[in-house]
């Protein structure tokens, strides 16, 4: 049985705006982020959805609850395993500060692998299409998360280097036959 997921990233912050890593730091939405969280509920209305899904951090689950409001649809289910990827010790800084502190090759204490974004957020994704065989369910997270699926659905093709998920860009995936799958992404506005 095949599930559709849309894939959402949370709107924004006042640390996307000023380019800074979140993390699993809890930021709340700014006004543009409460925006894009209303245009994304927008056009997810042009289909029918069974649920809403969302990460805890507050941008995520803000995100989620507006998006629910625009779909008439009770408040999201949290599922824990949806969090951001865990940045460490650059949680906080900009990307240029990351740089600085943190040259490309260098360890950075903290930071939550990829392969290790996976083995949560897969077997999360797996629950949630048995829970909803056959239906469609929108799921609101993080950029980290969106990207670490795209570069695994792609084989690394998606996203290129410096490509940056945009807030409330929607991706949508199948869990079909025990897998992941990407069907399409659709940027935001």
């Amino acid at each position: 049985m095949t599930t559709k997921l849309a894939i959402v990233r949370h709107g924004q912050t006042d640390w996307n705006l000023e380019k800074r890593i979140q993390g699993s730091t809890d930021i709340p939405l700014n006004s543009t982020g409460r925006a894009q969280a209303a245009e994304t509920g927008l056009r997810l209305s042009r289909s029918r959805w069974d649920a809403i899904v969302t990460s805890p951090l507050l941008r995520a689950h803000e995100s989620a609850r507006i998006i629910a409001g625009e779909l008439d649809h009770p408040a999201p289910l949290v599922v824990p395993e949806l969090t951001e990827r865990h940045h460490g010790h650059i949680e906080g800084l900009t990307f240029t500060e990351r740089q600085a502190r943190f040259p490309d090759g260098s360890s950075v204490p903290g930071l939550e692998s990829r392969q290790s974004v996976l083995d949560r957020v897969l077997p999360a994704l797996e629950r949630i299409a048995l829970d909803y065989p056959g239906q469609e369910v929108v799921v609101v997270c993080h950029g980290g998360v969106i990207g670490t699926l795209l570069r695994y659905t792609t084989a690394g093709g998606r996203p290129a280097a410096g490509e940056l998920i945009p807030n409330g860009s929607i991706h949508d995936f199948l869990w079909q036959g025990g897998r992941l799958q990407l069907e399409s992404v659709v940027s935001a506005r």
